[in-house]
């Protein structure tokens, strides 16, 4: 993977309040860009020291396997307090500094609806994070010596299976890839009884991912599917090649 200081431009940068979040929202998004031969990467911005299972070191550990196993070229952690994310300026500043730096052309966050606290402000705060990174001008705090930069696209990727998404992938041939990718997370998802009545029983792991993805992939026509949530309108250049029959 490239060092944190690479001057390559990423093509798709997802970011993530957790290690483990992307490889369970976007993972076969990301293996399918990657086999497109675009550069892909994850910012996780948070370490993972307050989760129930595992170390903060447990899960660099793990991310950086998971990022092996999704043909990232890129992945970095901020330091935001786990658990306890805040849309400050603070970190909006954090955020736009990697923007600047890595300079993708489409940023995937969490969808703004979540169980965990985390996650929602995670959306609103990349998305803001993303315009601020664009401001030539700004003049409160220090954005760094690079140059301004604004992704052209933020998408939203989702975890449930109750969210309308604007659009689907197809990651049909790299579902069985996108499972491995989260199970490197072995203090995450191994059977142990620390969190047993929080966390998903290992067996019961695979069934309800492929369940998710095989529920998103019917309404995209495919056999397994990602969703994803855009607020601006769709264009068209070719009714034709509209994809997904209608009857």
């Amino acid at each position: 993977m490239d060092q944190p200081g690479t001057a390559t431009p990423l093509d798709v940068l997802a970011i993530a309040a957790h290690r483990d979040d992307v490889e369970q929202t976007c993972g076969g998004t990301l293996l399918r860009m990657a086999d497109r031969h675009l550069r892909t990467g994850i910012l996780d911005l948070t370490r993972g020291e307050s989760g129930t299972r595992g170390t903060a070191e447990e899960r660099a550990a793990e991310a950086a396997e998971a990022a092996s196993i999704l043909r990232v070229v890129h992945r970095e952690a901020l330091d935001f307090p786990d658990g306890a994310i805040a849309n400050s300026l603070e970190n909006r500043i954090a955020i736009a500094h990697v923007l600047r730096r890595l300079r993708p052309r489409v940023v995937i966050l969490p969808y703004g609806q979540a169980r965990h606290p985390d996650h929602a402000i995670c959306a609103s705060l990349g998305y803001e994070a993303c315009f601020l990174a664009g401001l030539a001008n700004f003049s409160s705090g220090d954005l760094g010596p690079d140059a301004p930069h604004r992704p052209f696209k933020i998408v939203y990727a989702s975890l449930y299976a109750d969210v309308r998404p604007s659009f689907i992938v197809d990651i049909t041939p790299y579902m069985e890839t996108r499972l491995q990718a989260l199970m490197a997370y072995r203090s995450q998802y191994s059977s142990q009884q620390q969190g047993s009545g929080l966390f998903v029983p290992e067996q019961e792991i695979r069934e309800r991912l492929l369940a998710e993805a095989r529920h998103y992939g019917l309404l995209g026509g495919v056999r397994y599917g990602e969703p994803f949530v855009q607020r601006e309108v769709g264009l068209v250049d070719d009714l034709t090649l509209i994809p997904v029959q209608s009857i």
